[in-house]
């Protein structure tokens, strides 16, 4: 398959500028949809953000949402009743203004419309959608209604990845030939869960992936063909997979992901003059190795505010205080190409779901 290529750009960073958690513009009022595990680790770094509140929460249901509310200091809480979802009340609330959306992948497509439809700007967990066709619906209604959408990401505002490609691209490692990237750990199989259900957009592909191939498009960008390996279970969903990427110049990232076995979670960029390897898990990492083929290595360490997510938070926050629709670091292309590169995948490794209408072969 044939895709662009384009390198991703650092967040707005000028000299002088407000730190992560400060205040850049007008508050922000939250609301977010789910109150899951991944919902809590977010919201509890959104709440270090000085100009975010956080309005309103919603779920399915009511103990859940009031509970989440109190512990984290939500506004409001939402939740199911005969009259409605949770978060159709959450959508009419106006003092929302931007949503996070939390819930498992199969979900995002129908959740996240209702919001842009309701003009509420919204942050949503990767993978965005099931495939690109639903993403392309996305971004062109967000498109339509001038508001701001992206895909949640994370590891493409952290500070110590961007240093890792600053330093592949500064030329210290010479010509950059490959790359190695893995993220594997053993998921117990459960059928109801989000990992092995198919409904939920299940499997290693959508909920591992994209931490892989993230480190590949930074140092490389999208690739000029891809070609895919998987092991699916009975389910037909994808347990391990294995991604060989190659480029123009010749170099090549091998992808590996599995929710069979435990790996070193690390990624590696080789050049000409040495290599670059990531401390674990690659995608937060807090050191990076530095190898010189000629002698000499060294280690650069990094620490952590929160849990990580506030950096992801902060673009987000600065995108719509000026008025921005998409992110210079995450724009929507960026996730449209990975959507149609997963859907490539899933044809080659045999893997469809429920609301796939078609999955198209990409040349």
């Amino acid at each position: 398959m044939t895709m662009p290529q384009r390198i991703i750009t650092p967040p707005c960073a000028e000299p002088g500028a407000p730190g992560p958690l400060q205040a850049t513009g007008r508050l922000l009022r939250w609301g977010v949809v789910s109150t899951g595990r991944i919902a809590g680790k977010v919201s509890g770094d959104l709440a270090l953000l000085e100009d975010a509140v956080l309005q309103a929460v919603s779920s399915r249901v009511e103990a859940n949402a009031r509970a989440f509310a109190d512990r984290l200091g939500f506004a409001a809480s939402y939740f199911d009743t005969a009259d409605g979802k949770g978060y159709d009340q959450l959508f009419a609330d106006p003092d929302v203004d931007v949503v996070y959306v939390a819930t498992p992948h199969g979900q995002h497509y129908e959740i996240a419309k209702l919001a842009l439809e309701a003009g509420k700007h919204v942050l949503c967990e990767k993978s965005l959608t099931i495939n690109a066709r639903e993403a392309l619906e996305l971004a062109d209604l967000a498109r339509a209604r001038n508001l701001f959408l992206m895909e949640a990401v994370w590891t493409r505002f952290l500070p110590i990845i961007h240093r890792a490609w600053d330093i592949a691209h500064s030329g210290e490692l010479g010509d950059l030939q490959w790359l190695q990237a893995d993220l594997g750990f053993p998921a117990a199989y459960d059928a109801a869960s989000r990992l092995w259900n198919p409904a939920a957009g299940g499997g290693a592909l959508l909920d591992l992936t994209v931490y892989p191939l993230t480190w590949a498009l930074g140092i490389f960008g999208f690739p000029r063909t891809v070609l895919a390996n998987g092991h699916l279970n009975d389910d037909g969903v994808d347990a391990q997979n294995a991604l060989t990427l190659t480029y123009a110049s010749g170099a090549q990232a091998q992808l590996t992901s599995s929710l069979l076995a435990s790996s070193p979670r690390t990624a590696t960029v080789c050049g000409s003059a040495g290599w670059l390897r990531s401390g674990a898990p690659l995608h937060h990492p807090t050191e990076l190795t530095i190898h010189r083929h000629t002698g000499g290595q060294r280690t650069e360490q990094f620490g952590r505010i929160g849990q990580n997510y506030v950096y992801e938070l902060r673009e987000v926050t600065r995108c719509i205080q000026e008025g921005l629709t998409e992110s210079p670091t995450m724009p929507l292309d960026d996730t449209l190409n990975t959507m149609r590169l997963f859907d490539g995948v899933r044809a080659q490794i045999g893997v469809s779901y429920a609301n796939d209408k078609a999955i198209p072969v990409l040349d």
